[in-house]
């Protein structure tokens, strides 16, 4: 993936040292960023402090899950900083359009939900531009942007205790599977007569086998 040069935070800049994000130095955590995510965003950055932050007020050695209610960005922070990824079930991505995260016992469903807090980043001129969209990106200072994200650290986000619905506490499964009698792939029952691609819920214009 591409990007340009307004939508990355660098790893220097700023004044005095930058702070830490999990176990990593604020510059380990933005190579994992690039890595990862293909850039280091200015909301995998942020992503990074929230879910730190979180992580550090959940009680010490419990087995935990996360929500993101966003897929932008964020799911990949969680990814990057906790065992929770979305191929693994632990990480759930809800297309809410928040720019949050929770991460809760596995078990009783309590933990700590942070969120970027639309009225704490009007105390930085940059990170308000790029998150309230106050202007265009190729508009935006960037490397204010990367200062102001490694000043504010998690001091631009609120936090809740939380407490998950039974319904996402549920293990996944795919339960009963078997053949399309379409298509002949093997799906879950559950999805219906036939698999969802016959159902006509299909991302492809065209197919053709490939030798």
């Amino acid at each position: 993936m591409h990007h340009r040069e307004s939508d990355a935070v660098g790893t220097e800049g700023g004044h005095g040292s930058a702070p830490a994000i999990g176990s990593y130095t604020y510059k380990e955590y933005v190579e994992l960023a690039n890595r990862f995510h293909g850039y280091p965003a200015p909301g995998i950055i942020v992503g990074g402090f929230m879910v730190a932050a979180a992580k550090d007020r959940l009680p010490p050695d419990i087995l935990f899950d996360a929500i993101s209610e966003t897929c932008w960005c964020l799911p990949d922070a969680v990814q990057i900083l906790t065992p929770c990824t979305a191929g693994n079930g632990w990480l759930k991505i809800l297309d809410l359009g928040i720019f949050a995260v929770s991460l809760y016992d596995k078990s009783s469903g309590r933990g700590v939900r942070v969120a970027l807090d639309g009225e704490k980043v009007s105390a930085y001129s940059e990170i308000a531009a790029w998150f309230l969209k106050l202007r265009e990106k190729k508009d935006q200072d960037s490397e204010l942007l990367a200062e102001q994200i490694r000043e504010a650290g998690p001091a631009v986000c609120s936090f809740e205790s939380v407490c998950i619905q039974e319904a996402f506490l549920q293990k996944r499964s795919k339960g009963n599977v078997g053949a399309c009698p379409v298509c002949g792939a093997v799906y879950p029952f559950k999805h219906g007569s036939k698999c969802r691609l016959c159902q006509g819920q299909t991302p492809y214009s065209s197919r053709e086998a490939l030798s």
